[in-house]
């Protein structure tokens, strides 16, 4: 039995990051239930629906714009409006819109209901081959200022370390990996879901060699394994009985 949607609440809705038929039937069910969605892209949010056959009032809400909508949607959901604020791919929040909205609401005393689903962090990190028990999340690098620094930082990292890049900087970024992070054990993954997903796994100077006769297309996802990691699996935590 499908749960009842609330009022005056603001549900966090995951959505598919590439196959969408990626979506759980919970989050169908919230978003044919609530009275507004707010989207990042209300474009492509609009395809989501239609395959599901969902037609709810869409307003945008992404990043140049969260603030502003924030004192519209409080007030909806004072009116006891129930809210499911989604993203274009993937889970509102992580590298993505929704994290202003969701602690205003929080502020503003009204309850946020996560509605779990797809995310690419969690799909390369399980694909990639390297240690999952203990890992830590860079979003995207800076492109500039406090890149250096942040680099440093992560040298001295013993989790798995999870990044986002863009097609046109993944060979530069694979360099600075290699330059100060060392040859490490990684794995590249991209167009997470979708027809031509691909992972590439190695030593950093191995997948790099083969990434830069490519024409990069699609997001990617880098995993790179702690300054711990022994690829004979001694370092091997994820099973308590080891």
């Amino acid at each position: 039995m499908s749960e009842e949607i609330r009022k005056g609440v603001l549900y966090v809705v995951s959505t598919p990051i590439g196959n969408l038929d990626d979506i759980t039937l919970r989050a169908v069910h919230i978003l044919r239930s609530v009275d507004l969605i707010a989207a990042e892209d209300t474009r492509t949010t609009r395809v989501l629906l239609d395959r599901h056959g969902i037609d709810k009032p869409l307003i945008s809400c992404f990043s140049y714009n969260e603030r502003r909508r924030v004192p519209d949607l409080l007030d909806r959901m004072r009116r006891g409006g129930a809210i499911a604020v989604v993203t274009d791919a993937g889970t509102p929040g992580i590298s993505d819109p929704a994290y202003v909205v969701i602690r205003e609401v929080i502020a503003a005393g009204f309850d946020v209901i996560p509605s779990p689903g797809a995310s690419a962090v969690l799909a390369a990190l399980v694909a990639s081959g390297l240690p999952t028990d203990r890992f830590v999340f860079e979003g995207f690098l800076p492109l500039k200022k406090g890149r250096k620094t942040r680099w440093e930082r992560l040298a001295q990292e013993e989790r798995t370390i999870v990044i986002y890049e863009s097609p046109h900087r993944i060979v530069r970024t694979l360099g600075d990996v290699l330059a100060m992070l060392g040859d490490r054990h990684i794995a590249v993954a991209r167009e997470m879901t979708k027809k031509f997903e691909e992972v590439e796994r190695g030593t950093v100077s191995e997948v790099l060699s083969r990434i830069s006769g490519k024409t990069p297309r699609g997001e990617y996802v880098l995993v790179i394994a702690g300054t711990t990691y022994r690829s004979d699996g001694a370092d091997d935590h994820n099973d308590p009985r080891i």
